[in-house]
């Protein structure tokens, strides 16, 4: 019985190996479509980009038409949430890696304006909550009562389904492993820089 035991978790750590190296060599591939040029905000967690319309994986903003409190009064979160992104955009060039298109048919994309990672600030900030990826930034958010976090709120994808709009599963730019592949790179890449340039 011991030695059937050993030889299902042999099968069964082996399997999860050849798992691991599969989703490496996937990640290794790159994103399927790198788009950049002028943005058009859609909202705050939607542009258009070189016609395309992209959903900033790994977030979720507040909608266009919702409306969140802070001390006791409504404000308009969405056209905040909105503005917030177009601000930071502004006029510069804004590029895309995508990686998959959602049920919609939007990319799915990590965008950057400058080098800076545009999901990440928009959770950062507290105009976006985490949905699949950037928890992190959510809890410094929350921590610091920044954008949605000073007051009180529903979450987008409950505010979706309560006013009858788009419903969508949390996602991530390229699944949890490639996603912390891609962390993991970026950080050595910044630190290589650091240690290149001085």
């Amino acid at each position: 019985m011991r030695r059937v035991l050993q030889i299902i978790r042999d099968l069964l750590l082996t399997a999860l190996i050849l798992l691991f190296l599969g989703l490496v060599v996937v990640r290794l591939e790159g994103p399927q479509e790198t788009m950049s040029g002028s943005a058009r905000i859609v909202d705050g967690d939607t542009l258009v980009l070189d016609g395309k319309r992209i959903r900033l994986a790994g977030i979720d903003a507040p909608e266009l038409r919702q409306v969140c409190q802070r001390e006791q009064r409504d404000w308009l979160c969405g056209a905040t949430a909105r503005d917030y992104l177009a601000a930071m955009i502004g006029d510069a060039k804004t590029a895309c890696e995508a990686n998959g298109s959602d049920q919609y048919g939007r990319h799915l994309a990590v965008c950057r304006v400058a080098n800076r990672d545009l999901n990440a600030a928009m959770v950062d900030g507290g105009y976006a909550i985490a949905f699949g990826d950037y928890t992190a930034e959510e809890a410094a958010a929350r921590q610091k009562r920044l954008g949605l976090w000073a007051g009180t709120f529903d979450a987008p994808r409950t505010w979706r389904q309560t006013h009858g709009g788009m419903d969508e599963m949390p996602h991530g730019p390229q699944g949890w492993l490639d996603t912390a592949i891609s962390r993991a790179g970026q950080r050595i890449e910044a630190a290589m820089s650091k240690v290149w340039n001085d």
